[in-house]
């Protein structure tokens, strides 16, 4: 089985006990269908289904009316626990009645009460599934299915001749059971396929390997070993069927699944190609081994599959190696799409790229306050054209002052220009002393 999650004490490391699971059991699907049966009062019902009374008037505060024998076959799950016992035997002469609706009345009360008191029932339930009347036998692959995953190992022998049943709606009901069956007990159906993988007939085959998907995700190890022999069959079906597994198979043990797409990657079926596409998608990316993987389906002589493995490369490369690769398969492909985009992985934007590439990975300008600009404006507007006396005397153009500087720090501006004219009416006093 699959390696759980074992709990441990922090400080002496042993497993913590923890109690078992146990599987409830829905007995709601197992009772028959709503009617009078549910009515009769408890202490009349095996008398009735027996055969003892023929009639059993209900009271009129239950509804009132009249139950037959069906009714109390029907019943028979509702007894009081000291008359099981007997119910158990009107069941069985129930079920091996001379009239048909009287068996087909017990193969629908055997579920609900199989539950109670099992004892010899399957056999009845063997005998039935092989009798001439066809609404009898359709009565018991119903009982079948509904009983089987409650009592998988009473229903094995029963199970495996249905299976292999000649007839297809035997063989349709059965692998519905075993479906059923193997949600609830994987042991079982792994039992069960293990043997119809084997078989010579290419249905049996087929109809198991839909069913693998069911015991994937909790089979472990013999759940493993049943998809790899699956997708090593001759037939492509089954190989398309099993291969549907390993993205489940992925999201439980990634390691087993790198180790069986790599045996499936190169496949001749579309449909496992389909289905190693989409586990390729859910792989741990950081293994070497699938690093590999990816890069030899790039070379694959299916496009789709190329197509799938060159949209990974940017995911398991980077940088300089990324580049060498992609320049690599370009040389040799030839659809237009993936040439284009290959072309895009094996160029450096930042030296080979348009400006405006280059540019994508420059930081963006900050941003300008609404406030402070209209504080600019503001006082841009206010600014007045230098004097032209003041402006011949300083050496200064009469519009320098309308222009603003950039920074936008209007005093800062103003200082300068009074240092830079105190520096200059220095100087002239300094030739005139000279």
């Amino acid at each position: 089985m699959a390696r759980d999650y074992i709990a441990r004490d922090p400080k002496t490391g042993r497993p913590i006990n923890q109690r078992r699971a146990t599987k409830q059991v829905d007995i709601r699907s197992t009772l028959p269908p709503p009617g009078v049966w549910d009515r009769i009062p408890r202490r009349d019902i095996v008398s009735l289904a027996s055969g003892q009374v023929r009639m059993v008037e209900i009271p009129r505060s239950e509804g009132g009316g009249l139950a037959r024998r069906i009714d109390g076959i029907l019943a028979l799950n509702r007894v009081l626990p000291a008359m099981i016992t007997d119910a158990h035997r009107a069941l069985c002469e129930a079920l091996d009645d001379d009239e048909g609706v009287i068996r087909i009345a017990g193969l629908i009360a055997m579920p609900s009460f199989a539950i109670k008191k099992h004892d010899d029932l399957f056999i009845y339930l063997s005998d039935r599934l092989l009798e001439e009347n066809e609404q009898v036998r359709k009565a018991a692959r119903d009982c079948l299915r509904k009983v089987a995953p409650i009592f998988p190992s009473g229903c094995e022998d029963i199970l495996r001749r249905e299976l292999r049943h000649e007839t297809k709606q035997h063989r349709n009901d059965a692998f519905a059971t075993l479906k059923d069956t193997s949600r609830n007990w994987v042991e079982t159906g792994c039992l069960h396929l293990d043997e119809l993988i084997r078989e010579e007939d290419v249905d049996l085959r087929r109809r198991g390997a839909k069913i693998l998907r069911t015991i994937t995700a909790k089979a472990g190890a013999t759940g493993w070993d049943l998809i790899t022999w699956s997708l090593q069959d001759e037939d492509a079906q089954v190989r398309r069927s099993a291969s549907a597994c390993l993205p489940t198979l992925a999201n439980v043990e990634s390691r087993v699944a790198t180790i069986l797409v790599e045996s499936s990657m190169f496949d001749e079926d579309s449909g496992v190609k389909k289905n190693v596409i989409k586990t390729l998608k859910t792989l741990d990316m950081e293994s070497p081994r699938v690093a590999q993987l990816i890069q030899d389906g790039a070379r694959d002589r299916d496009p789709e599959l190329r197509k799938a493995c060159i949209n990974q490369l940017s995911i398991i490369l980077t940088g300089d190696k990324l580049r060498e690769v992609a320049t690599e398969l370009l040389r040799q492909e030839t659809r237009p799409e993936l040439r284009t985009r290959l072309e895009r992985l094996s160029r450096d934007v930042d030296w080979e790229g348009t400006e405006e590439e280059k540019n994508r990975a420059l930081a963006p300008l900050d941003k300008v306050p609404e406030e402070f600009s209209e504080m600019q404006s503001t006082e841009i507007d206010e600014l007045k054209p230098i004097p032209k006396e003041i402006g011949a005397k300083e050496g200064v153009s009469s519009t320098d002052n309308i222009v603003p500087p950039r920074s936008g720090e209007l005093e800062s501006s103003r200082e300068g220009h009074k240092q830079e004219s105190g520096r200059r009416a220095a100087r002239k006093q300094d030739e005139r002393d000279f």
